[in-house]
């Protein structure tokens, strides 16, 4: 049974390198493996790329805990490197905080992120939002904190209130979340590079994070420019998705036009590619090697080197 503490040693390895972390939310394990593959030293499972690949749906707290739960299983199985996790606003009050975090941290999580939106919640980058008074978040951090069973289990604060409130609120209730016993601090939406490097000016010890969303409120930086300004790591939430759903409407609109892929499939990898994302190579060196044949001969080799021996 894997106990995934080279998992969270190495994200805590990550964090708090001098070089900035890219990393980017992957829909299903499948993504998960071919980012792995693709040299990333780790990957995210959040929210509003669950809710689209498990429901079809807008990220608006319509997926549950236990979707969210049964997708983090599947994406840590599938790959070596570490998983940071979206824990929402941690499904409910404090024992339900605590149960989240032990359930994700069980399943082999190198990192949580809590919010202080108010459930149900809906993408950062939407309007419409609203957020909970500071005192519940810092409660839920506190419950969070003592709930992990390895110090090296790293736990993020999110605030959502620089939409309504400005970013001196916002700044301000990252302070307290700190304070309450985050080891790491997202501040959602800044709206300009200004406002992300008053973030970073104000947390300079501290492992910040910058959400890059396509068409999102921040403007798009460069990871490199980002490790400048000051933050530790870098996430793409919305770059698989939106690219699988172009993909999806190329391919199904050419199949459903002329019923062949003649087009797109110049845009599709091969067939002996996808068997080695989907680690084929490695299920048949597993048959191989312990096959019936391979196990007889084994022995066989076995049995003679005790009969020189003997």
């Amino acid at each position: 049974m894997r106990n995934f503490e080279k998992q969270r040693n190495e994200f805590n390895h990550l964090i708090y390198d001098k070089e900035i972390l890219n990393i980017v939310v992957v829909p299903d394990a499948l993504a998960a493996k071919v980012a792995e593959k693709a040299g990333f030293k780790a990957v995210f499972c959040a929210g509003y790329a669950t809710s689209a690949s498990t429901l079809g749906l807008p990220d608006r707290g319509i997926l549950d805990f236990g979707e969210m739960y049964q997708k983090v299983k599947e994406i840590v199985a599938a790959v070596d490197i570490p998983v940071f996790v979206d824990g929402d606003t941690g499904y409910g009050d404090p024992e339900n905080v605590a149960r989240t975090i032990r359930c994700y941290e069980a399943a082999g999580a190198a990192g949580i992120f809590l919010e202080d939106q108010v459930w149900p919640k809906r993408c950062g980058h939407m309007a419409g939002k609203s957020v909970v008074p500071t005192e519940e978040l810092e409660e839920k951090l506190r419950v969070a904190a003592a709930a992990r069973r390895h110090d090296n289990f790293l736990i993020m604060s999110r605030t959502d209130s620089r939409q309504m409130y400005g970013l001196d609120e916002a700044i301000n209730r990252s302070k307290r979340y700190k304070a309450a016993g985050a080891d790491m601090i997202f501040i959602e939406a800044p709206e300009s590079i200004a406002e992300m490097k008053i973030i970073a000016d104000t947390f300079p010890d501290t492992p910040l994070m910058a959400n890059m969303i396509e068409d999102g409120a921040t403007p798009m930086a460069t990871t490199k420019e980002l490790e400048e300004i000051g933050f530790s790591f870098v996430v793409h939430p919305c770059a698989l998705t939106y690219a699988q759903t172009y993909a999806d409407e190329e391919v199904l609109t050419e199949l459903h036009d002329t019923g062949r892929t003649t087009k797109t499939q110049k845009q599709m990898v091969t067939f002996d590619k996808f068997n080695h994302f989907v680690g084929l190579d490695e299920l048949n060196q597993c048959d191989n090697q312990y096959s019936a044949e391979a196990m007889t001969d084994t022995l066989a080799l076995i049995a003679d080197k005790m009969k020189e021996e003997a």
